[in-house]
């Protein structure tokens, strides 16, 4: 009865399903295209700007960290622990 079952799924399945070819890569190679993107992206922004959003919010983050360590002692052995 399953083989009956399984039998009749394969068959539904190529029926509804097209054929895949051997080689069904992509029509072309795409890493070019995305290359020139993102050199495209870094010559636009000067690289004095690239990382001051991300320094301002580690800035932070430490900075409330140390307010933590400082206003509660006894949360350095679980800071450290996570660290």
């Amino acid at each position: 009865m399953k083989e009956r079952a399984e039998d009749g799924l394969e068959k539904l399945l190529r029926e509804t399903l097209p054929a895949v070819k051997d080689d069904a890569g992509p029509e072309r190679d795409l890493w070019p295209a995305l290359e020139r993107r993102i050199n495209s992206q870094e010559a636009a922004r000067p690289a004095a700007q690239m990382g001051i959003g991300w320094a301002c919010f580690d800035g932070a983050l430490l900075a409330g960290l140390v307010l933590l360590a400082v206003s509660f002692p006894a949360t350095i052995p679980l800071l450290l622990y996570y660290l």
